[in-house]
């Protein structure tokens, strides 16, 4: 009897502590629920290889930096712990491998990409990236053509050309005082779209455009159209490109002689482009939308974070830092990582970002903007001043 009473009495211990396992097995099987992982992959294109590598890992950089802090957060969307996973591939600045890159994308189910840098590939991509109903923000590409398309996934963090070349146009003929002005651009959709835009403007203001010649942006020798071009003597020599063929152009244009004013944008606006130019760089001037870093709401804290890990910025990091950002800050409005879930509110997000407070007009460009000029001084970029677009 007595082992008997012993038993009887450890029955209902087995059933409370069974009980009590079921309870916490439970517990535990909710808690599991609401923090599951989802891996979100995020797309991210530039040239990785090339003359412009330099720019494209600058970009892979700063995306890269705002992917690792969102998952430091462990960021909770749709009930489940979110981490993000960059996908970068090399679009090589070329359009066509640029949608090949797109297409891959698509293929990967990614829910959103951050590029691409050139207008080049960001335009003919945007197409596809559209159809797939994926978000596109690019960091960098400034062709108005990208935003015109009507396609609502299109987004850029950055003011386009028809804004910077308006502010080139007038500095060039007011602040430099250019009467006879000449253009030289890469035929790039980037390159030959400020140059367009800069020239409108320069007509506008009543200059004289006394030359625009071509290159291409795998050129080194531009001796043949800048011979050309100091024939006609001109007041400014714009040049529509990036800093692989600014610079050595600049290093041309002064060992031919001529003393002409040498203006560009911000693809020419690098550490590079003075490297690439070396002593004959001083006294060029470009342009960069945006405010200089030191007057970014954020631009001293992300440059504190960013260059002990990733070396100097070279131009577009903030940027690409900002877009990634802004795509996760549409994803917590929304509860979603689903693009058509969270596109609406990335259309009518306002997002305090390190570059700006970013808000989209109906188009998908960044609402009003600055753009800053810089002139090399003692081998750097000095700020010269900051103008405000006008629309």
């Amino acid at each position: 009897m007595k082992y008997s009473n012993i038993t009887i009495g450890i029955i209902p211990l087995l059933c409370l502590a069974l009980s009590a396992c079921g309870k916490q097995e439970s517990a535990d099987t909710a808690t599991h629920t609401t923090t599951a992982e989802e891996v979100v992959k995020i797309g991210a294109a530039a040239p990785l290889t090339g003359p412009q590598s330099h720019l494209g890992k600058d970009n892979e950089n700063g995306t890269k930096m705002a992917i690792e802090e969102a998952n430091a957060k462990g960021l909770i969307i749709g009930g489940k712990k979110i981490r993000f996973e960059l996908i970068s591939e090399d679009d090589q600045a070329d359009p066509r491998l640029g949608t090949v890159v797109a297409q891959k994308f698509v293929d990967q189910q990614v829910k959103g990409v951050i590029g691409h840098l050139n207008s080049g590939t960001t335009i003919p991509s945007s197409k596809i990236y559209s159809d797939a109903g994926i978000v596109q923000i690019s960091p960098a590409a400034t062709n108005v053509t990208y935003t015109s398309q009507g396609f609502k996934t299109a987004f850029r963090v950055m003011a386009n050309d028809a804004q910077q070349g308006k502010v080139l146009g007038y500095y060039a003929t007011h602040q430099l005082g250019g009467k006879k002005i000449a253009i030289i651009d890469d035929r790039t959709a980037y390159g030959q779209g400020l140059a367009d835009e800069f020239k409108k403007a320069v007509t506008e203001a009543g200059a004289q455009i006394v030359a625009h010649e071509f290159t291409t942006d795998k050129a080194t020798d531009f001796m043949s159209i800048l011979t050309k071009i100091k024939s006609v003597k001109p007041d400014v020599l714009f040049y529509g490109g990036m800093d692989a063929q600014g610079g050595p152009m600049m290093k041309q244009v002064r060992g031919l002689g001529l003393t002409t004013r040498f203006l560009t944008g911000d693809g020419g606006s690098t550490p590079e482009f003075i490297k690439l130019a070396g002593a004959d760089a001083e006294g060029a001037y470009s342009s960069l939308p945006g405010v200089p870093l030191a007057k970014m709401p954020g631009g001293e804290e992300f440059g504190a974070r960013f260059t002990p890990k990733y070396g100097q910025i070279q131009l577009y990091a903030p940027y690409c830092y900002d877009a990634v950002n802004v795509m996760i800050s549409a994803m917590q409005q929304a509860d979603s990582v689903e693009p058509a879930k969270y596109l609406p509110k990335l259309a009518g997000i306002t997002h305090d970002g390190v570059t700006a407070k970013i808000n989209f007009d109906e188009k998908g460009d960044l609402k009003g903007g600055m753009i800053t000029l810089y002139q090399v001084k003692n081998g750097q970029w000095e700020v010269l001043e900051t103008l405000e677009t006008k629309p």
